[in-house]
């Protein structure tokens, strides 16, 4: 079976309840990962995401704030979230899908100065980061395992608009790429859209919305994240070639948010 795995950076899944629905139509998501919810629980649509074809939801949600949320068409088989968030936000939710686990993350933006000194919210991102490192170091690397979601890192030279202008500014930091390039190594993950799609092209995943016209511009972020263990690279190469993208015609859309959805193919 083929299973489709879409993470989106929804902007307030409330709002853009429509565009979801209209996504899933045109792409058949088997399930799809939506972090920056801004919804509790009892607020999320879950009626639409039934109607869309996907009845199976978890949630972890935060009055107005963050949020992370996963609807299947598949049942889930339960696994345990990744307490890895010393604030306590809604920022993680985890399922099992046809025996995939999927974590589903949205980590810290990390404000604007990049001195963990200085900047707790930067601190914390870090913080966030050394933590998810340490679990992926005790996890056995042949089990089956996504991390997917809005990761706020774009980690490569290509996955900025300006990699000199960029390495100075949040997401894209040296210290914030040697702690996503840690990570990489402790789960020894695979970067399943930058297989896809290989350097030196650039790709991103992110445009700000002070771009009157984010083509134009183009002045991108790659955030939005597909990472893969070794226990499901077969999976990801079974027609012989990774199967991912960046859904960058979805920014167009009216009212978009400012992240484009990311999909990648299973052959399970």
């Amino acid at each position: 079976m083929r299973l489709r795995l879409c993470t989106w950076n929804v902007n307030s899944v409330r709002l853009r309840a429509e565009q979801v629905g209209r996504f899933v139509d045109e792409q058949a998501p088997d399930v799809l990962c939506l972090q920056e919810i801004k919804c509790q629980e009892a607020e999320f649509p879950r009626q639409a995401f039934i109607d869309m074809g996907l009845p199976h939801i978890k949630i972890a949600g935060q009055k107005g704030w963050h949020g992370v949320a996963i609807a299947s068409r598949l049942p889930f088989e339960e696994v345990a979230p990744l307490d890895v968030c010393r604030e306590g936000h809604a920022r993680c939710v985890s399922a099992k899908v046809a025996g995939v686990e999927i974590q589903n993350f949205y980590i810290p933006a990390g404000g604007d100065i990049p001195d963990r000194e200085i900047n707790p919210k930067f601190d914390h991102k870090l913080d966030f980061y050394e933590k998810l490192t340490a679990e992926m170091a005790r996890r056995d690397p042949k089990a089956p395992l996504a991390i997917v979601g809005d990761l706020n890192v774009a980690p490569g030279e290509f996955d900025v608009w300006s990699h000199k202008q960029m390495s100075k500014i949040v997401s894209h930091t040296p210290i914030e790429l040697d702690a996503f390039a840690n990570l990489m190594a402790a789960g020894q993950f695979t970067d399943l859209v930058r297989e896809a799609i290989p350097d030196p092209q650039k790709l991103f995943s992110w445009w700000s919305y002070r771009a009157a016209d984010f083509r134009a511009s183009n002045r991108g972020l790659r955030l939005d994240h597909v990472l893969i263990s070794p226990g499901l690279r077969e999976a990801a190469f079974r027609s012989g070639a990774a199967a991912a993208r960046v859904h960058d015609d979805v920014r167009e859309w009216e009212r978009p948010s400012d992240h484009a959805p990311v999909s990648a193919d299973f052959g399970l």
